[in-house]
């Protein structure tokens, strides 16, 4: 998560490192999806909540595609936040009841990737 800001603190930010985040967001979030929806009661409407979140975020992917041909990849604080909130996440489990830790990743991760979509949309 403070790849991004050792990378610009250091002067080593690349388009490499840049590529290679955005893969490691996606390989994170995606193991933590089948790690952890076989083995918690997820209600139905979590499922489409988060179902919601990958079509928007499916969506800017294809329309930054599109627009700049070529990946594009926002890397905000609220990406980064909800990264956070997401690897905290399990440990909440204990103590806070599913439906109220997921609301509160599935939100930020909503406000994200409409941040995202405007972000990319706004880019020229």
């Amino acid at each position: 998560m403070i790849d991004g800001a050792v990378a610009r603190k250091t002067n080593t930010v690349s388009e490499l490192g840049s590529r290679l985040d955005t893969i490691a967001d996606i390989v994170f979030t995606a193991v933590c999806l089948i790690k952890l929806l076989p083995v918690l009661d997820v209600p139905v409407w979590l499922y489409i909540w988060i179902a919601v979140i990958a079509l928007i975020k499916s969506a800017n992917i294809a329309a930054g595609y599109i627009r700049q041909k070529k990946l594009v990849a926002v890397h905000s604080v609220i990406n980064k936040v909800t990264g956070g909130l997401l690897f905290v996440f399990p440990l909440t489990l204990t103590f806070i009841d599913l439906k109220y830790s997921a609301a509160v990743v599935c939100s930020a991760a909503t406000i994200a990737a409409v941040h995202e979509c405007y972000t990319i949309t706004e880019k020229q």
